[in-house]
Formats: C-alpha cells, sequence, structure tokens
C-alpha cells in the first residue's frame, strides 16, 4: 500500500474520499472502525445475503461505472425481496486493478449512494483491495422482516399456482446485442427497444416493493438471477414438487416479442438466458385474488404462468400448442 503526505494509506484516502460521504447510517460508525453496529429490531429475523460481480463475467469493461454500481447493489436487493425483507444496509468489498481510474471511482460512489439512498440500504462498511484482475464488487446486504416469516423456496405445495414479476427475457436479449450488434436489425427493433434491452442488462428492476405481499400470500420464492427455467427447477428440488409451466403465459416485453417473432428459437435464450431479477413465486390458490390485488396497487407487472404438481420430475414447460420444450441447458453456470 502507499501513504500519502498525510499518513494515510491510498486505501484511507480512497474510502474518505468516495465512500464515507456515503456512509451516513450512525451504524457505519463513519467507516472509521473495522466494524459496524446495526440494532436489529425486536422481534425480527436477520436476513443476509452475499452476491458478486465480476468485469467481463457480469459486466463489460466499458459500462458506465454508476451503472455497474447500481447493478452490484441491486441483485443483492432481489434477493431480499424475493425472501420478504425490508433491506436495513450493506457491506462492499471492492478489488480494484493498480491503475485507479478516479473519475470511473467518482461515478460508482454515485451511482451506490443514489440507489443506497433510494431503496433505504445504507453503506454501512467493507474493503478495497487491488487486484491483478477485473474490478470485482461483492456486497453483502442485511434485511429484516417479523421473525418466522421468511419466505423460502422449499413453501411450494401441490396446487399452488406459480406467478412471475415484471417481464423475463430482456436482459438476456441486452446481452445479445451487446454481442452482436447486428442482432437488433435481424430482429426488427426500433432504438427504443434495443434501448429497452440494453438498460435491462445493465440496470435490475428489484422488487422490493413487494416484500410484504410475498411474505402474507406466497408459500415459496426466489428471484430470478440465472433463468427462469434452471432457477424455478431449483425451487421445486427444494420444495420436493413438480409443475407444470405455459410458456405462453410468460410475459414479455414488446421488444422481446418482436425478436421472438422475427427468430422463434429465441424462447431458450428468453427463459434459460438470466439476468431478469424477477421473481417467480408460488401462492395457495385461495390467496391468488388478494395477491394479485396488493402486487396491482405496488404497480408491478405480474402474470401467473403455471400450477405446482405433485413429484419430482423438473417442472415442464409448453408452448401455445401443448408441446412439450426442450433446452440444451436449462439455466446460467459459472462452472
Amino acid at each position: 500500500m502507499t501513504r500519502s503526505a498525510a499518513g494515510q494509506t491510498g486505501e484511507d484516502e480512497i474510502i474518505a474520499r468516495y465512500f464515507r460521504p456515503l456512509a451516513k447510517h450512525p451504524a457505519a460508525l463513519g467507516l472509521i472502525d473495522d466494524c459496524a453496529a446495526l440494532p436489529i429490531p425486536a422481534g425480527s429475523d436477520l436476513v443476509l445475503k452475499t452476491d458478486a460481480i465480476v468485469g467481463g463475467v457480469h459486466f463489460f469493461a466499458d459500462d458506465p461505472a454508476d451503472k455497474v454500481a447500481q447493478k452490484a447493489l441491486r441483485v443483492n436487493l432481489s434477493d431480499l425481496a424475493a425472501k420478504g425483507a425490508k433491506p436495513e444496509g450493506f457491506l462492499l468489498a471492492l478489488a480494484l486493478p493498480s491503475e485507479i481510474d478516479r473519475d470511473w471511482l467518482k461515478a460508482f460512489a454515485r451511482g451506490l449512494g443514489k440507489d443506497a439512498t433510494a431503496f433505504d440500504c445504507p453503506l454501512l462498511g467493507g474493503d478495497t483491495v487491488r487486484t491483478p484482475g477485473p474490478v470485482t464488487i461483492a456486497i453483502t446486504a442485511f434485511g429484516t422482516l417479523p421473525r418466522g416469516t421468511m419466505v423460502p423456496r422449499s413453501g411450494a405445495k401441490p396446487g399452488d399456482r406459480v406467478l412471475v414479476t415484471g417481464t423475463i427475457g430482456d436482459a438476456a436479449l441486452g446481452l445479445a446485442l451487446r454481442q452482436d450488434s447486428a442482432a437488433a436489425e435481424r430482429w426488427g427493433l426500433s432504438r427504443r427497444e434495443a434501448a429497452h434491452l440494453a438498460e435491462r442488462y445493465l440496470v435490475p428492476q428489484p422488487r422490493n416493493v413487494l416484500a410484504e405481499a410475498l411474505r402474507r400470500h406466497a408459500s415459496a420464492a426466489m428471484d430470478v438471477s440465472d433463468g427462469l427455467v434452471g432457477d424455478f427447477a431449483k425451487l421445486c428440488v427444494a420444495s420436493r414438487v413438480s409443475a407444470r409451466v405455459e410458456a405462453s403465459c410468460v410475459p414479455l416485453s414488446g421488444a422481446a416479442e418482436h425478436a421472438l417473432a422475427a427468430e422463434p428459437a429465441l424462447i431458450e435464450r428468453l427463459l434459460t438466458g438470466g439476468d431478469d431479477y424477477e421473481i417467480v413465486c408460488t401462492v395457495p390458490a385461495k390467496k391468488v385474488a388478494a395477491f394479485q390485488a396488493a402486487v396491482a396497487k405496488a404497480r408491478v407487472p405480474l402474470a401467473e404462468i403455471g400450477v405446482i404438481n405433485k413429484g419430482s420430475a423438473p417442472p415442464s414447460f409448453f408452448d401455445a400448442s401443448g408441446e412439450s420444450l426442450t433446452f440444451k441447458q436449462r439455466s446460467f453456470s459459472h462452472f
């Protein structure tokens, strides 16, 4: 580590300049201590989540730094939302290359601070280190909920309905556009549609506004990070159930519908591609109407796409003609 004229290490200077201004919560202790001290409301459970994003894997080197910061925080907030938890704060571990781009850091801190405020999830502490590899951002987020009310993956029961928020597949198409710029023309997309898909890949939209509705009504839930087909299969395994899903009921954006009409084989990318950060959940039939009303009040799109069945087979996806769909790879996997 290098030391400044004032005796600070370069790491100290980075923290003081870019991140201490974000650490406004008293629990952060001004980022001058080794640990934070976060009070937990009485009668609450603490929900913990860690996700990391790595340059060249989860984002491109030329992605705007503020968007990278927002993605890093939001992928963690998405998991808290699926569990029904209210965000309370987060820790940041940031690995940077030796040649630090101060403009990048300034923009990164700006984006991080913007979302910390917007989602009421303050920075509480963390670590900053040097790496010979790409920028790596690891966030540990903390949430709370009333004791014993966390929505697990393992609660789905036969007869429960399967529902999903938002639209599926946009981020996967946004990534495809980054990798193949000619795809937009091939799919007949307008500039606005292409921009929509690109933004959905850059910046997820976590559904934290639905935390209470999920706690009250859902039997099981998880966020869709690695693809609807594979992630929902994980939920079914945890719940020891199977399911039938109508692929034609899976909600798509107008841009995704246009792309799919031009290239029907894209259905596999849409359903397995990942980075949606929507919520797939199961709800007992008698609670579906109340859940739909609560979600509508929050102004979040919601679609019913299937039903939970007995058995241990992976969930089956069927097209509009009733034919079963098969997939080369059910979800994204790092390994």
